[in-house]
C-alpha cells in the first residue's frame, strides 16, 4: 500500500507524504496503539526547511564551466533565494578533524570564505595502525554529513565532495536522484555555520578541476591518506552561483505507544516512511517515463514489517512491562531529520528509552538462517539477540558491508547519540534453499541497479517468509527487554558508552 503510485514517492510535506502518514496513523489506531505525538494526537510535527535548486546552477574554474547533473550536483545551507561562492579551492583531504586519532586535515589552513575539495570516505587504516578510523569499517568521519558539517564549522563558503562509487559505496546515479528536487533540512539554530552551497562532483570533474590548478589529483589523493597531510590551496578560483526556492514547512513523525505496566520506560521501534516523491520531468526522458521513487524497499517494507510488530503485540493479551513505543520517522533520506527531531523531543525523557530496534527494509526474498542488526556487538542487546536466536535455530550475522557505514545512516543513529542502546536490521547473508546463491545475487545488485531509483518497486514475486521469521524475533526480543528490570546498556569503551553515565 505505501509503494503505491496513490502515495506518490512519500515525500515529506507533500499530499503523497500526508496520505502516508494518515494510513500509518490509522492502522496505529486500529491495531490499538494510542497516540504519543504533538497535542493526544498521532503526529509530532517536525519543523522542515524545504528547497529546490534551480536546474540552471553553474560551477565555474578559468577554462571549464560543469555541467549540472552530468558533473556536478548542489544544493545550500541556507534559505537566500540566489546564493553566490567565489573564492579560492582548497584540497583538505579527507577533511576530518578527530582528536582522538591525533587527525586534522584543516590543520594550518585558513578556508574563510574558500572553497575546500574533500574525499568522502575515512582514511585508509595501514598496516602499522590497521584500527584507525575503524579498519575496513566507515567511521562517522567517513560520512558525508560529516564532511559539510567540518567544513561549515571550518568557516567554509562552499564544499565539493569527490565522488567515486568505492568511496561513496554508490554509483553516481544515485548522488543525481537524492541531491537534486526538492531538499529538506531542519531549521538552523541562530548563528550556526552554514555553507552556502554544498556539492558533489564527478570524479573525472574533480581531476580536471585539478589538472586546471597544475596538480595531479591522484597524487593528492595518496598525500593526504597518510598521517602528516597538510591541506593544499591549489591557487585556482572557483565560482558557483545557485538560485532555489525555500520555504519552511512541517513534516510529521507517526508515533503511537502500546502502554506497559511501567509507563514511566520504554522499548521504541523505528522506521521511516518518507521516500523522494515524484520528479520534475527531465530533457531527455524517454515517453512516460517513471518519475515516482516509490520506495517499495526502502522503506515500505520497514514500515509494513514495524506496524506488523505492533499489530501483533496489541493482541498479546497481556500490557508489556514496559512501554512500547512506534515511530514512523519523517526526512530519514535528507539526513535523518525526523529521528534527529524526536531524540531532541522525545515523549519520555531520552534517559528512560532504555532500548530501539531500527526496521530500514525488511527482507523480501525469502528465510535465512541468519538475522544481522548493526549495533549487536555494541551492547547487552546483543547476548540477548544471540539467546533468542539461537532458541529459534538461528544465528546472528554480522554487518556485511561495514565499508558502507550503514550504522551512521539510519534512524537508529541519533538514538544512538543519545545514549540509547540501539539495533538496525540489515541485510542477511545466508539464504536458505536451492536457489540461495541466485537470491544474494538478487540481494547484491539492488544497490546498483534501483537503490533510490524509480524502479524501487513491489515485485509480485517478493516472499516474505524471512522477514516474517526476523519480526517474529525482534518482536520477542522487545518483549524481552521490556519486561527485564535490568535495563541494557553499551558495553564499556563504546563511543556511546559515556553519554548515560554522565
Amino acid at each position: 500500500m505505501l509503494a503505491s503510485d496513490l502515495f506518490e514517492g512519500r515525500a515529506p510535506a507533500t499530499r503523497g507524504g500526508d496520505l502516508a502518514t494518515a494510513y500509518l496513523a490509522t492502522q496505529l489506531a486500529l491495531a490499538g496503539f494510542e497516540p504519543a505525538g504533538d497535542g493526544g494526537s498521532y503526529f509530532q510535527q517536525v519543523p522542515v526547511v524545504e528547497s529546490t535548486v534551480d536546474r540552471g546552477f553553474t560551477l565555474r574554474v578559468p577554462g571549464r564551466t560543469f555541467t549540472y547533473m552530468d558533473d556536478v550536483v548542489a544544493f545550500s545551507g541556507v534559505e537566500d533565494a540566489k546564493v553566490t561562492v567565489k573564492g579560492e579551492v582548497v584540497f583538505v583531504g579527507h577533511g576530518i578533524v578527530a582528536p582522538e586519532q591525533q587527525w586534522n586535515d584543516y590543520a594550518g589552513v585558513d578556508v574563510k570564505g574558500k572553497w575546500v575539495l574533500i574525499m568522502v570516505n575515512d582514511p585508509p587504516a595501514p598496516a602499522s595502525e590497521p584500527t584507525l578510523f575503524g579498519g575496513p569499517a566507515l567511521t562517522y568521519y567517513g560520512r558525508w554529513t560529516y564532511k559539510f558539517e567540518e567544513a561549515a564549522r571550518q568557516g567554509a563558503a562552499g564544499a565539493l565532495l569527490i565522488h567515486t562509487d568505492e568511496s561513496a559505496t554508490y554509483p553516481w546515479q544515485v548522488v543525481q536522484s537524492s541531491w537534486t528536487g526538492t531538499q529538506y533540512a531542519l531549521p538552523p539554530a541562530p548563528g550556526a555555520p552554514a555553507l552556502g552551497v554544498k556539492a558533489w562532483v564527478s570524479n573525472g570533474a574533480a581531476t580536471d578541476l585539478v589538472k586546471r590548478a597544475g596538480r595531479s589529483l591522484d597524487t593528492l589523493r595518496a598525500t593526504a591518506s597518510a598521517r602528516g597531510f597538510t591541506a593544499v590551496p591549489l591557487g585556482i578560483e572557483a565560482t558557483a552561483a545557485l538560485t532555489q526556492t525555500s520555504a519552511r514547512k512541517t513534516s510529521p513523525n507517526v508515533i503511537g505507544v502500546l502502554k506497559g505496566t511501567n509507563d514511566r520506560e520504554g522499548v521504541v521501534f523505528t522506521s521511516h516512511w518518507d521516500h523522494f516523491g515524484t520528479r520534475a520531468a527531465a530533457p531527455g526522458d524517454a515517453p512516460g517515463a517513471d518519475r515516482i521513487f516509490n520506495g517499495a524497499y526502502d522503506n515500505a517494507s520497514g514500515c509494513a514489517a514495524v506496524l506488523t510488530i505492533a499489530q501483533a503485540m496489541a493482541r498479546a493479551g497481556a500490557k508489556p512491562a514496559r512501554s512500547i513505543y512506534v515511530v514512523f520517522t519523517t526526512a530519514e533520506e535528507a539526513g535523518l531529520l525526523g529521528s534527529e527531531y524526536f531524540a531532541e523531543h522525545p515523549p519520555l525523557p531520552m534517559a528512560s528509552m532504555v532500548a530501539n530496534i531500527n526496521v530500514d527494509e525488511a527482507n523480501p526474498l525469502g528465510p535465512t538462517k541468519d538475522i544481522a542488526l548493526l549495533g549487536s556487538d555494541r551492547s547487552s542487546l546483543g547476548t540477548a539477540l544471540a539467546t533468542i536466536a539461537a532458541e529459534r535455530g538461528r544465528v546472528v550475522g554480522h554487518d556485511a558491508h561495514p565499508e558502507r557505514g550503514y550504522f551512521f545512516r539510519s534512524d537508529h543513529f541519533p538514538l544512538a547519540k543519545a545514549g540509547v542502546p540501539a539495533l538496525s536490521l540489515t541485510e542477511s547473508e545466508q539464504f536458505e534453499g536451492a536457489n540461495a546463491a541466485a537470491l544474494k545475487a538478487r540481494q547484491a545488485a539492488y544497490n546498483d541497479k534501483d537503490y533510490h531509483q524509480p524502479s524501487d518497486e513491489f515485485d509480485d514475486t517478493w516472499d516474505f517468509s524471512g522477514a516474517a521469521n526476523d519480526m517474529k524475533l525482534l518482536a520477542t526480543l522487545a518483549w524481552r527487554i521490556a519486561a527485564d528490570p535490568v535495563a541494557p546498556a553499551y558495553n564499556d569503551g563504546d563511543q556511546f558508552a559515556q553519554v548515560r553515565k554522565k
